[in-house]
């Protein structure tokens, strides 16, 4: 199950893939690395070098409301994810700019995130529930206090993947 496949409204679903398709196409990358004129949020989520094109060029303010309006995320929380003040990103609202690299990737990780959570509980409460909850595997942190850096998100997602495939350790 794809993340597309776990948001409700198909109004939303339609909007994610006409961002990145609008984003994809308006960006510098070379062609070889997507050959359709339109791609779907859940095909770019698994095409890892077109990830990292668009990663550094920047991932626009339209794609990042998309994903955080349907995340079980504070706006506090974004910020932080994205180690930038909330002050910052409401600028990054107001001027609706693309994103530096290093924020892109964290927007993006965090899309990866999202994704697994939804194909292992289905519905976003569940996954909300889950993140919220201390985990004897993860030291006994609750998940969502992990999702600040990349090993923490490495390790949330083990973690998500281990529990799909029914290894509770």
């Amino acid at each position: 199950m794809k993340i597309m496949d776990n948001i409700p409204d198909i109004r939303v679903r339609r909007r994610l893939d006409k961002e990145i398709s609008t984003m994809v196409r308006h960006s510098r990358i070379d062609k070889r690395f997507w050959s359709k004129s339109e791609i779907t949020y859940s095909e770019f989520l698994q095409n890892k070098m077109l990830i990292i094109h668009i990663i550094r060029q920047g991932v626009p303010y339209s794609f990042f409301e998309l994903i955080s309006q349907n995340a079980p995320f504070s706006e506090n929380e974004w910020a932080g994810f994205l180690d930038i003040s909330l002050k910052s990103l409401q600028r990054y609202k107001q001027s609706s700019k693309r994103f530096k690299s290093l924020q892109s990737e964290k927007i993006i990780e965090m899309s990866e995130v999202i994704q697994a959570g939804l194909d292992l509980f289905g519905d976003m409460d569940s996954f909300k529930l889950w993140l919220d909850t201390p985990n004897f595997v993860l030291g006994s942190i609750k998940p969502v206090e992990l999702l600040k850096d990349s090993y923490g998100r490495g390790m949330v997602v083990g973690e998500l993947t281990r529990v799909s495939y029914g290894i509770f350790v």
